[in-house]
């Protein structure tokens, strides 16, 4: 296999540090984009993206919070003109599945003249257990909004075992992989699934998304993260065609993806449901 030279921004992230790992279990040349590396990488200062870019042969690109917010399509814009002149040969992007606003961001990549792959994932498994839903899991109250909705949840080991094929397999050029899990689920199953494994009593209470953001005001959580969620339950949730199980996983790595119960289990022996945890972590 080629050694290509990788860089991962967001390479400490949920899905940028598994396709760290997976790159250099396989030997390729990995840097780590991340203000805490060296160059450092940060998504809010364009001016380190250079030094970052300099002297690789392909970028994973991950979005921080998500490629909904405002700014993140000017900031897909520059880094993508920068990438070109740095001679980067290849970009694989991490989009949302249903996201309006990420599609732009997709049209950016896929009109740059690089090659490309785009990675569409549904909301993640690990959303219930390193972000916005953790604290309340903890706490053993989960309230939220939208309870209908079903979503076909996707583990980030799946996620990442894609791109890792996509930036160092041939055939992925220029295709749009749409990654979902093999069912879907609403907030109250999913609750259940995880009471059921840890061994403990966790309650589920339905509520709108006018008091569910109250309640996040409340606990003075940040504007941009309360932007974010209302974003996510408003427009992407509640999509019908959202709520779709795709093959892509299959398609891509000749296996089905992970379920739920088998992402549940693995967590749970962790402990990370019986740990408390500090304030509410962003979305991403």
């Amino acid at each position: 296999m080629k050694k290509n030279r990788i860089l991962v921004i967001g390479g400490t992230g949920k899905t940028g540090r598994k396709v760290a790992e997976r790159l250099s279990a396989q030997e390729q040349i990995v840097r780590i984009g991340s203000r805490n590396q060296s160059p450092a990488f940060d998504w809010k200062d364009s001016s380190t993206w250079d030094a970052a870019l300099e002297g690789m042969d392909q970028v994973y690109i991950t979005f921080q919070p998500d490629l909904a917010v405002p700014g993140a399509l000017e900031a897909i814009e520059e880094l993508t003109k920068k990438a070109k002149h740095a001679g980067i040969g290849k970009l694989v992007l991490l989009s949302g599945k249903g996201e309006k606003e990420a599609e732009l961001c997709e049209q950016v990549i896929i009109h740059s003249g690089l090659d490309h792959t785009i990675v569409r994932a549904s909301w993640f498994n690990q959303n219930f257990s390193e972000s916005f839903f953790l604290d309340p899991i903890v706490a053993g109250h989960v309230a939220l909004p939208k309870a209908e909705a079903l979503v076909p949840y996707v583990d980030t080991d799946d996620i990442a075992d894609v791109v890792t094929v996509a930036l160092t397999q041939p055939g992925h050029n220029g295709k749009i992989y749409e990654l979902t899990g093999p069912e879907l689920l609403k907030f109250e199953e999913v609750v259940d699934r995880i009471a059921k494994a840890t061994g403990r009593e966790l309650q589920f209470t339905p509520i709108t998304l006018s008091a569910y953001i109250k309640m996040l005001e409340e606990y003075q959580v940040p504007s941009d993260y309360i932007w974010l969620i209302n974003y996510l339950f408003s427009e992407v949730l509640d999509k019908k065609s959202n709520a779709v199980v795709t093959n892509d996983i299959e398609k891509v790595l000749g296996r089905k993806p992970k379920d739920f119960t088998t992402y549940v289990n693995e967590t749970a022996a962790s402990g990370v449901w019986n740990t408390p945890v500090g304030d509410l972590q962003s979305a991403g």
